[in-house]
């Protein structure tokens, strides 16, 4: 999801005495938390939205002072989805912590069972700093909703939105409710040594391996929302403009820092230059007409560090220097970390940018020929956390949701998929571990213990106990044959 360096393994120190302080106290209350009802979940769930709305300015200053985000972007990229999920899961916190009746199969008849959520326990969210607020916002929520006490490591990268979330914390909870503990490489490193019930890690696949080998200490349940190169692909059918349109706000929103955007394109040749000159149009129309007006426009945010920029940098200079074609943009301010947003085509194979998550506003357009030739590239790389899909065949719809293996899909938009509370969002392989959001994010950070109850004094197993006579043969016979 979000890019970082790794987190080296380091030895014990009094910092890991501190954290392991926090964590006993963490632990000693989960029980209490454990046994709270819906009602005082969704009381917790609402002090958070209170803070959010009562707070709107402060998180927009946050963001605008870690990467320059436009108080725009933050309200609908920040704010709107996390109030729409403590909403959503406040509304349908009852019915989630409701057990859950199953049926009763022949061979278990006088017995009734049922699911009934519980919490895990104690569990680490590790949020990213690309959208730093609501990152850790949404696992947050999913949390206290399942019932746990939590721990928020915020992103290093990203200092003024990590105090926020600090102030929030102390704000609204108790210490052995909610804590949020900010730092680098090193705090990550010693939190990891926990004997988490579960950890929740937003950020790249090469964080989230290492993760997952911390988490295997330990046994803790885990879950990975991680990156990967989306693709959109753009038939001949495709209403152009509108696709470009969706394309350019999808891939250039937070400067292209968003672990759904669209990686890069694969348009059917035969509207290539078509696409790419509606793509050139509504850059234009969002930032500016060329790169003076876009680098003073209010709309565009800035890469969150020199380290990042510098990456990308080397990206584009890299295709560049294989014979890529600036088809837009193109032009950097690196002491701003600005990199104008920037539109490749006739792309090399080979060049690292096909081959990297970009994570920033550099798109290379590939064309192909035929549906089957787009699905076939897609597929020989990595599976990614999204798949684009813009058409308005039906046919060529479901070919390609049927033949590309993807985290999630959406058709004729990008991004907004995020947005629906009661689609689970998560990857697969290299892009993810499991699901968040709305319900699945619930289920996550629960435990779904499965209850089977049976009468007292009766149960038809007791035709199959020992010793093993012929009659018990016989009706083993039977139920293999039957039940």
């Amino acid at each position: 999801m979000a890019l970082s360096a790794s987190l080296p393994v380091v030895a014990a120190s009094p910092t890991a005495n501190r954290f392991a302080a926090g964590f006993a106290a963490l632990r000693a209350n989960a029980p209490a938390l454990r046994a709270e009802d819906a009602a005082a979940r969704r009381c917790r769930l609402a002090r958070l939205e209170g803070w959010l709305l009562a707070n709107r300015a402060a998180i927009q200053q946050a963001l605008y002072q870690d990467f320059k985000k436009p108080p725009e972007e933050t309200d609908l990229t920040e704010i709107w989805p996390s109030l729409t999920e403590l909403r959503h899961t406040s509304r349908q916190l009852k019915k989630w912590l409701a057990p859950l009746a199953v049926g009763t199969p022949m061979a278990l008849l006088g017995t009734r069972s049922w699911v009934q959520p519980e919490p895990k326990g104690v569990v680490l969210i590790i949020a990213p700093w690309n959208y730093p607020f609501y990152l850790a916002l949404d696992p947050l929520a999913s949390a206290i909703a399942a019932g746990n006490a939590v721990v928020v490591k915020p992103a290093e990268q990203t200092p003024a939105t990590s105090a926020l979330l600090r102030r929030l914390a102390e704000e609204l909870f108790q210490p052995n409710e909610v804590l949020v503990l900010e730092g680098g490489k090193e705090v990550a490193s010693e939190l990891l040594r926990l004997p988490w019930n579960h950890i929740f890690f937003t950020g790249s696949p090469q964080i989230g391996k290492i993760v997952m080998r911390a988490a295997a200490e330990h046994l803790s349940g885990l879950t990975l929302e991680l990156g990967g190169k989306s693709p959109a692909i753009v038939d001949d059918t495709a209403n152009l403009r509108d696709a470009a349109e969706k394309i350019v706000w999808g891939k250039f929103l937070n400067a292209g820092q968003t672990c759904v955007a669209p990686d890069y394109l694969l348009v059917q040749a035969s509207v290539h230059d078509a696409l790419v000159a509606e793509l050139r149009r509504a850059i234009h129309n969002y930032y500016g007409a060329d790169n003076e007006e876009i680098k003073a426009s209010q709309s565009f945010a800035r890469i969150v560090n020199a380290h990042h920029f510098a990456r990308l940098a080397a990206l584009l200079e890299d295709a560049e220097a294989r014979g890529a074609t600036v088809a837009q943009g193109g032009s950097f301010d690196e002491p701003q970390c600005y990199l104008e947003p920037t539109i490749l085509t006739q792309v090399p194979a080979g060049a690292a940018i096909l081959e990297e998550e970009i994570f920033g506003p550099l798109l290379p357009v590939l064309s192909f020929e035929r549906l089957p030739e787009a699905a076939a590239y897609v597929n020989a790389r990595l599976p990614p956390l999204a798949q684009y899909v813009f058409t308005t065949s039906p046919a060529n719809r479901r070919y390609l949701l049927d033949t590309v293996a993807a985290g999630g899909a959406a058709v004729n938009e990008t991004i907004i998929q995020l947005a629906h509370p009661d689609l689970p969002f998560g990857g697969v392989g290299n892009s993810g571990l499991g699901k968040a959001h709305g319900y699945a994010g619930f289920l996550a950070f629960s435990n779904e213990k499965a209850v089977l109850q049976q009468r007292v004094g009766f149960t038809g197993i007791k035709q199959f106990y020992p010793p093993y006579t012929g009659r018990v043969r016989r009706l083993l016979g039977l139920l293999l044959k039957y039940l």
